[in-house]
């Protein structure tokens, strides 16, 4: 990994290499969109140089992520080595929850079709029997 104070990096390419995003046309896709701030900055453009000691802030899911960059690495390794180039600074644990939806008018995705008896039930809920 390198960690010369001097060294720069690209930010799509490091939100991809700490795993924060599949690809580096997501996390710059991301970016572009207006959803990133290095230190406390808004950037739009995926092609920002950042250091080591940088504080990176974006929204991840229902969650806000603040990141301190510790290392810029050298390339995307397995999870353990990802962990190693930043420091969690509001991890998600330590945010409140979602709550989740509790209307029964409403299915998770991917929980398959309703059974008939599910059916009636959504039907009576929405005023159909």
């Amino acid at each position: 990994m390198t960690e010369n104070g001097g060294e720069k990096l690209r930010l799509d390419k490091w939100l991809w290499r700490a795993r924060f995003f599949k690809s580096r046309s997501l996390a710059a896709a991301h970016i572009a969109a207006g959803g990133v701030r290095v230190n406390r900055i808004l950037v739009r453009k995926s092609h920002h140089a950042i250091r080591s000691g940088d504080v990176v802030t974006f929204p991840k899911g229902p969650y806000i992520r603040v990141v301190e960059i510790l290392s810029l690495g050298a390339r995307r390794g397995p999870a353990a080595e990802a962990r190693l180039l930043f420091n969690d600074l509001n991890p998600p644990e330590s945010q409140p929850q979602p709550e989740r939806n509790t209307d029964p008018g409403r299915r998770d995705p991917g929980a398959g079709r309703p059974t008939k008896k599910q059916r009636r039930q959504t039907a009576r809920f929405r005023g159909g029997i």
